[in-house]
């Protein structure tokens, strides 16, 4: 916020020996806004404490409110001290240049997804069986294609692969694969680029086996926004984060996969090269452009 507003660490004697007035910002008082609620408080009294809240109105902000809003949030967000620490550790043992690939196939995302997929290994079919329980059953027949067809069934290392061919990434490209644990079905994208590197390989066994889940996530958000380029088979809260974080430090070459258009694209009965044609028109744009559909309402190019 610094130029924008003027931030103290100390408030002002005769300010801070008197007793601030409250203003509740509490959600449950309905349709509550800053510019209404807030301003006149603080036109009056100069010093007040409110409780916290999101605006439920930011439309109505200045563009240069919007933008020091989010630039503030961007700059504040920082690993702990001892995790960054493990990240710039884990960053420096991956080969350089290098991809990062947030490949989600894990067991729950799929079953959570609700896709069928065929010729599945007896592992794979077995975990996501287990994911599934009683009340994550895949759909069938036409409304599995419909279903298929708006995209929502996430990419398997197989197809991934095959995409990334489809846009010339070379098969010797060093790959960070960022991804949950029991990714399944992994073959499918080793067997064709070889010089894939994971958490696990790179980080003590002992270190990485007690490491708490949102801990992985979060090595795998830093190396992901420090990585030459960033490719993404999901649209999710980190891939999301990630690309904004990339255009905020000005790292473009991000890319999410389309599994719309991979899904369009083979239920017409394309593949091979065809195929392959068809999914680099489908990137092409996005692919030169790099920004990784970055939230627009992030603002990272203006100048406060």
């Amino acid at each position: 916020m610094n130029g924008f507003v003027n931030v103290v660490k100390e408030l002002p004697q005769e300010i801070s020996s008197k007793e601030p007035h409250r203003v509740d910002c509490s959600k449950r008082k309905g349709q509550f806004d800053y510019i209404e609620s807030v301003l006149p408080s603080l036109l009056k009294y100069h010093y007040v404490s409110i409780t916290p809240a999101v605006s439920q109105r930011r439309d109505r902000y200045p563009k240069y409110a919007k933008a020091a809003l989010c630039q503030a949030c961007y700059r504040a967000l920082k690993l702990t001290e001892s995790l960054e620490k493990k990240a710039n550790k884990l960053l420096e043992a991956i080969p350089k240049p290098f991809l990062s690939l947030h490949l989600r196939f894990e067991p729950d995302m799929v079953a959570y997804s609700q896709c069928q997929y065929s010729g599945l290994s007896p592992t794979s079919m077995k975990a996501l069986e287990a994911a599934r329980g009683d009340d994550r059953k895949p759909w069938t027949g036409e409304a599995a294609r419909i279903w298929r067809n708006r995209g929502k069934c996430p990419l398997t290392p197989n197809e991934t692969a095959f995409i990334l061919q489809a846009l010339s990434i070379p098969t010797n490209t060093n790959i960070y694969l960022a991804a949950g644990d029991g990714l399944m079905e992994i073959e499918g994208l080793t067997s064709i680029y070889s010089n894939v590197v994971t958490k696990s390989a790179l980080l003590s066994g002992e270190d990485f086996e007690t490491m708490h889940g949102n801990t992985k996530a979060a090595l795998d958000y830093y190396v992901s926004i420090n990585s030459d380029s960033y490719m993404a088979t999901y649209f999710g809260n980190m891939d999301k984060i990630v690309a904004a974080m990339r255009a905020f430090k000005g790292l473009y070459k991000t890319l999410f996969l389309s599994r719309r258009a991979f899904a369009e694209f083979t239920s017409k009965g394309l593949e091979g090269k065809p195929l392959m044609e068809a999914l680099w028109k489908a990137h092409k744009d996005d692919f030169i452009k790099g920004r990784g559909s970055a939230l627009s309402d992030c603002f990272c190019e203006f100048k406060l």
